[in-house]
Order: C-alpha cells, then sequence, then structure tokens
C-alpha cells in the first residue's frame, strides 16, 4: 500500500479540516455489502413532508472516472476530493488507479483537495479513477441550543471577504440593506436574505452547469435565474456584504431523497451525471455554522411538478422552504468550501469553484459541464458497515 501524504495542516486549512481522517491511497477498498436506495414519489393528495433529523449517519462509496478519449500532447487532470469533517460529515480514505503520474494536491487557503494526474504525449489512452468513502447525516438547527465556544474571529473575517465572482460592496451591498432593513438580530438579517433569494430569484433550468455565480452581473442585469451555484452565491454574497460570514459549500447528490421529492436527490446512482450541487453555511452569533439552501427551494418550485410554482406558500414548498433554513438533507457529499481556485500546474484560468472534474491538454481546458464529451463518469453506493 502506497500512501501519499495528506498535505500540511496549516492554521487557513483548521476551520474546516480538523482532525482529518482523509488518506489516499494507490489500492483497491475493501469490498462491503451494498445498499441501493429508490426514490419514493410524494403520494397525489397527501400533505408532503420534508424534516430531515440529524442522528443517522450513513456511509457511502463514491467512484469517479476519467477518461481521455482524444488526448492531445500532454494531459493534466484534477478531480475533487472530500475534505469537509464536520458535524455533518466524516471524510474519509480515497483509492485511486491510474496510468499517469498522479499526487494529491491541497490548496492551503481554502482547505480544498483535489487528485492531480499528469499524463506524458505518449499515452494513448489516459484514465483515472478514485473512489471515496464518507459518511455523512442530516442537519437540522436546533435554534434553542447555544454553541458553547465562538469560532475563531480570523477565521470569521476570512469568511466576509470578497472573491472574485462576490463583491460584497456596490449593488451587492445595496441590495442586502434593502432586504435587512428593520433586522436586529443574525438570525432575523439571515431570515430576511434567505426569503429574498426565494422570492426574487428563481431556478432555469438552461443554464449550464450549477451556473457561474456572478452575482454583480445578475444583480446589475436584473437577471436573477440561475442554478445553485448562481442563487446560493447571491445568498452568501449578501450575507458577507452586512457583516454575516459566510460560504459556498460545494458538493454532489450521491442518493435520493427520503421524503419523496425527486429534485432534492441523486435518483439515479449508477450514473450522477448532473448530480453536482452546492449548498450554503452562514455563521449565527451565539449558533455556530447554520446550514442553508434556498436554492433548492427554487428548484423544487421550478422542477418538482409540471407546473412552475410561484410562491413558496404552496403546500408542497413549505416544509422545503422551512426547513433548509437552518438544515438539509444527508443524501449529499460535499467537497470543499473553495473559491478562486488556482488549479497547481495548470496553464488555464483560476476557478470560480472546484466541484466538477477538470482537465486540459495541448488544446487548452476541457469542458467540465460536459461529461460526455469530457468523458468522466460519476457515480456512488451506499454502504451496509
Amino acid at each position: 500500500m502506497t500512501t501519499v501524504p495528506t498535505g500540511r495542516n496549516t492554521a487557513d486549512r483548521r476551520f474546516f479540516l480538523k482532525n482529518s481522517a482523509l488518506a489516499l491511497v494507490a489500492t483497491a477498498l475493501p469490498a462491503i455489502n451494498f445498499a441501493q436506495t429508490a426514490p419514493v414519489p410524494v403520494a397525489t393528495g397527501t400533505t408532503p413532508q420534508f424534516s430531515p433529523v440529524p442522528g443517522t449517519w450513513r456511509t457511502f462509496e463514491v467512484t469517479t472516472r476519467v477518461d481521455i478519449v482524444k488526448p492531445q500532447g500532454t494531459t493534466r487532470v484534477w478531480l475533487p476530493l472530500p475534505s469537509v469533517n464536520s458535524d455533518w460529515q466524516k471524510s474519509l480514505e480515497s483509492g485511486f488507479s491510474s496510468n499517469g503520474t498522479t499526487r494529491m494536491e491541497d490548496d492551503d487557503k481554502t482547505g480544498a483537495r483535489m487528485l492531480y494526474a499528469e499524463f506524458a504525449d505518449t499515452e494513448a489512452q489516459p484514465f483515472l479513477e478514485v473512489t471515496s468513502r464518507i459518511q455523512t447525516q442530516s442537519r437540522a438547527q436546533d435554534w434553542s441550543k447555544k454553541l458553547a465556544v465562538a469560532e475563531d474571529p480570523a477565521t470569521l473575517k476570512f469568511w466576509l471577504q470578497p472573491t472574485s465572482l462576490l463583491p460584497t460592496d456596490g449593488i451587492v451591498r445595496k441590495t442586502a440593506l434593502d432586504a435587512t432593513r428593520g433586522a436586529k438580530t443574525d438570525v432575523e438579517k439571515a431570515q430576511k436574505l434567505y426569503d429574498w433569494v426565494v422570492s426574487n430569484t428563481y431556478r432555469e433550468p438552461k443554464v449550464r452547469g450549477c451556473g457561474e455565480g456572478d452575482i454583480k452581473t445578475m444583480l446589475e442585469t436584473g437577471n436573477l435565474g440561475g442554478k445553485c451555484a448562481d442563487l446560493n452565491a447571491l445568498f452568501v454574497g449578501l450575507c458577507r456584504s452586512v457583516g454575516l460570514p459566510a460560504r459556498d459549500v460545494y458538493g454532489i447528490r450521491v442518493a435520493p431523497s427520503a421524503f419523496g421529492y425527486r429534485e432534492l436527490g441523486g435518483n439515479n446512482m449508477a450514473s450522477l451525471k448532473g448530480a453536482q450541487h452546492c449548498r450554503a453555511e452562514v455563521y449565527l452569533t451565539g449558533l455556530g455554522w447554520v446550514g442553508m439552501d434556498p436554492a433548492d427551494v427554487a428548484k423544487v418550485m421550478r422542477q418538482e411538478t409540471s407546473e412552475w410554482i410561484k410562491t413558496a406558500k404552496n403546500p408542497l414548498i413549505v416544509p422545503v422552504n422551512k426547513n433548509l433554513f437552518g438544515g438539509w438533507e444527508g443524501n449529499w457529499m460535499a467537497y470543499n468550501v473553495a473559491h478562486d481556485v488556482v488549479l497547481p500546474h495548470s496553464k488555464g484560468p483560476t476557478l470560480g469553484f472546484l466541484m466538477y472534474p477538470a482537465a486540459e491538454n495541448a488544446a487548452g481546458r476541457l469542458d467540465s459541464y460536459a461529461p460526455d464529451d469530457f468523458k468522466y463518469q460519476i457515480s456512488a453506493k451506499e454502504l451496509k458497515v
């Protein structure tokens, strides 16, 4: 067994990678019995339920396979690895196989981890396959439970900073100030911003991938349609602009929803094409980091039924809207919280975020939003442990 070093445990990474158990090994993982779940649709005429409750840990094995069909010159591949260890996710070991030169890379600024592979121009069929094990549970905020120890002030300051796609001044701050008018507490501010995103934005199915998250352009043009990387980024940017530390959490759905909502799950675990999904967290005084996902409210409103639901007061939407303020279902794996990612050894541009496989060759950067052309496949299995 060959073990690759997991990288430095720097001060910048401690906020999100405490007690990390991730090890990357060039070997097959031991065999385990698998359980495959299937979505149970919401029954017609019934009152829908969506009430994730923490307490039950689930274990998943997630495999990403990349095959470069038409290599040109030196080929480079970067695969995000789960690097989140928290009260709701444990990132365990990862195994890989490849015919290239591989090593693990760390973004010390944000704690993101990735497996990097490089293939010589003589390699006719470059491939890279990574299998990661994680444990995850649902999260639901106990609003009566106060945080015993506050977060490190330097960490909170870090999550107030603007990024290339998340400015915190100008129209972003003006929008947030208007939306939070009258709010006195952190919770009230977060609730008003969450409600503003749900009420003023919408899911746009035609957007490629998960969107780009260019929130300034969204607000300036008034085009507030998008997907999770747009809508949740907007929530995060609005929060930061009024002093609420916030961050996007980038990941992928790995199993169907237990509550029957088709749009809230990875329903084909054998092929999680398009299952990438980012959520959000905001730090609230006395409560700590709290999960949020207004983008999934918009997704259910637009795509759960054949008719676009325009109000969050619809009975199908009410439980989703209520419970995604403060929580989410544990059928999802987080990769990282990284913005403005510089891919090591890359000749291409900086990424706004790292949620998809990335690759480049002599012709340039491959299209991560086109898995069939790029030729990558992601699948998941739930483990019986």
